[in-house]
């Protein structure tokens, strides 16, 4: 089993001792969220700690679209709850890049691209900058903000 998932079990026992509702409740969903991945596909497997790291980052991306939809539609009681459980979530992702970092991932990537194709990439070869990119940032940044820095350099 995961150590990542051991962690979360262990996390939820102590949130079902001290009472915290909140940790308690977003733990749980988190934790069917991974069974519900362990068994789709045509057979069960257990999920290493980068593919539960993926679920949790999934599940903490849902609260942060919830948060601000329930902002937009006035209701903030709701809109904070999501920030809150997105904020548990958080404790468990690896720590994201300073746009400093993911200007030098992005930079790296377009240099490597460079060295491959013989030229310099435009926005037609953003896809294969992006493989590039999105493996170097492993997570530790959204997909948005890795795309708007490597956009930025292929265009401008």
């Amino acid at each position: 089993m995961s150590t990542l998932k051991e962690q979360l079990r262990t996390d939820l026992t102590a949130a079902m001792k001290a009472r915290d509702e909140l940790v308690k409740a977003t733990l749980r969903m988190t934790l069917t969220a991974i069974g519900n991945a362990e068994v789709a596909g045509t057979q069960a497997r257990e999920l290493d700690d980068a593919e539960v790291v993926k679920v949790i980052t999934k599940e903490a991306k849902k609260r942060a679209e919830s948060a601000e939809a329930f902002a937009a539609a006035g209701r903030e009681e709701l809109a904070a709850q999501e920030r809150a459980e997105g904020e548990v979530l958080a404790r468990y992702l690896p720590t994201q890049l300073s746009d400093d970092e993911l200007a030098v991932i992005a930079r790296t990537a377009v240099d490597e691209t460079t060295a491959e194709l013989g030229e310099q990439p435009g926005p037609r070869q953003m896809g294969q900058v992006m493989k590039k990119a999105t493996a170097a940032a492993a997570g530790r940044a959204d997909g948005g903000r890795v795309a708007a820095a490597v956009k930025a350099l292929l265009v401008g």
